[in-house]
């Protein structure tokens, strides 16, 4: 009885704990996903032109160029956590977002205002991206230093995990809005109204973590460094950092691919209504968010090595004989079909790498190095949904994207296998 009583309090604990400090990469994560949702109606608004192509390219490379200024973000944010506190850092990465929410959400279109329309949405996706560039790093450190021993790759997880919930929630969002409102609605105003939710719920998400407590291995930590130290600890580590951003590939291009480019490809590419592909795609977020953890988990019994192998050598076999099964007969049934599988890549591989990450980083730059690894991979998968439409515009191969899944398999291997190519590193999850 006694021990029960003891137990329960530490267990609430750490659960409301895990959900403040996911909370706000959670916000970071729905804003992503209704850009790329919304991408055809985006481009309509603040792209117009006479070539639909070029239009829906514009759009897509400005959600892309969110991710060219996370390692921007993951230097400078990363720096200052490392310095001043997990806790600090995270509750600035909130308000930047919520100002690049806000920011793509109020701007009218071309329309009305002009070229200063499209110059205003790249200017918040930009800022959005500087903020992310550092959440996810943030998160996930945070989460590997108050886990449980043993547990590492469960807790970090979670950070994934809120981003699936994120997924399925902008999703059911799109759902519901395709239901009540006509084609020609959702084109003119009914898109912006998933981004006035995230500027809604923003206040919610401050008041849950601005009582997030600081990590004790961070408060336990002598000396913090500086930014020069952690500039110069950054370059001598750069093979370390390279090699982390070879194995986010993997992961950024699946998921970038799974979820942000799923209602662009099934409407645009496989002509598939609209409402098909939003549930399709509350699927796959619901599928990512069972597989993380357990992959997670298991990564904590077995070891991150023969997991990351085992999943990068399954995605490289049958990512594009996948999507060309899908092509060669459209329909919603083979898109579900072939999106769960490619989610139970993804979710599998992932619930190993995040936690991998965080522990081949050195501790005193744990946040930085982690989030500069992460988003330099970002700024080449987060043009994933750009990349696939022009490679399937260029060869006339709709299943062009499967490839480019494999591709990013093929450097998650190797950056696997560097990063794991001694027996220290193969067992290093077990001293965390």
């Amino acid at each position: 009885m006694s021990t029960a009583s003891h137990a329960s309090p530490s267990n609430e604990s750490k659960v409301k704990t895990v959900f403040r400090v996911v909370s706000g990469n959670f916000l970071e994560m729905y804003d992503f996903m209704v850009y790329g949702y919304y991408a055809s109606a985006i481009a309509k608004t603040y792209f117009p032109g006479g070539n639909e192509f070029a239009s829906l390219m514009l759009s897509l490379s400005v959600f892309g160029a969110g991710f060219l200024m996370r390692p921007l973000g993951a230097i400078v944010l990363g720096a200052y956590i490392d310095h001043h506190g997990r806790r600090k850092g995270l509750i600035l990465t909130l308000g930047l977002m919520a100002l690049g929410t806000l920011t793509v959400a109020a701007i009218p279109g071309y329309a009305t205002i002009g070229v200063l329309a499209p110059i205003l949405v790249l200017l918040g996706r930009l800022l959005q991206g500087f903020s992310a560039g550092v959440e996810l790093g943030g998160v996930s450190v945070y989460l590997s230093e108050i886990a449980t021993k043993g547990n590492k790759g469960f807790y970090c997880s979670w950070q994934s995990g809120s981003q699936q919930v994120a997924v399925v929630f902008a999703a059911l969002i799109g759902v519901v809005l395709n239901r009540i409102l006509p084609a020609d609605q959702m084109t003119a105003w009914g898109w912006r109204v998933p981004f006035l939710v995230g500027c809604l719920i923003v206040p919610f998400l401050f008041f849950i973590r601005r009582s997030l407590q600081e990590t004790e291995e961070f408060k336990a930590r002598k000396h913090r460094p500086s930014m020069g130290e952690i500039m110069k600890s950054m370059v001598q580590n750069w093979r370390v950092v390279l090699a982390g951003m070879g194995m986010v590939i993997m992961t950024t291009v699946s998921f970038y691919m799974i979820t942000a480019y799923t209602p662009t490809f099934g409407k645009e590419v496989l002509k598939l209504s609209s409402i098909d592909v939003l549930v399709v795609t509350v699927c796959v977020g619901v599928s990512n968010l069972i597989w993380l953890p357990l992959s997670g988990a298991l990564s904590d019994r077995v070891g991150r090595r023969p997991v990351l192998l085992a999943f990068t050598i399954l995605t490289i076999l049958t990512s594009y004989p996948a999507v060309q099964w899908l092509v060669s007969d459209p329909s919603f049934v083979r898109l579900l079909m072939v999106e769960l599988w490619l989610s139970f890549l993804y979710g599998c591989y992932n619930g190993a790498m995040v936690v991998g990450l965080t522990e081949v980083m050195p501790v005193e730059v744990r946040t930085a190095g982690f989030s500069l690894a992460y988003s330099l991979a970002t700024t080449i998968g987060g043009f994933t949904p750009a990349i696939s439409t022009l490679l399937i515009h260029t060869t006339g191969n709709k299943a062009a994207p499967g490839l480019w899944m494999g591709v990013a398999a093929i450097v998650g291997l190797i950056s696997t296998l560097v990063l794991y190519r001694t027996p220290e590193a193969r067992n290093q999850y077990r001293a965390a």
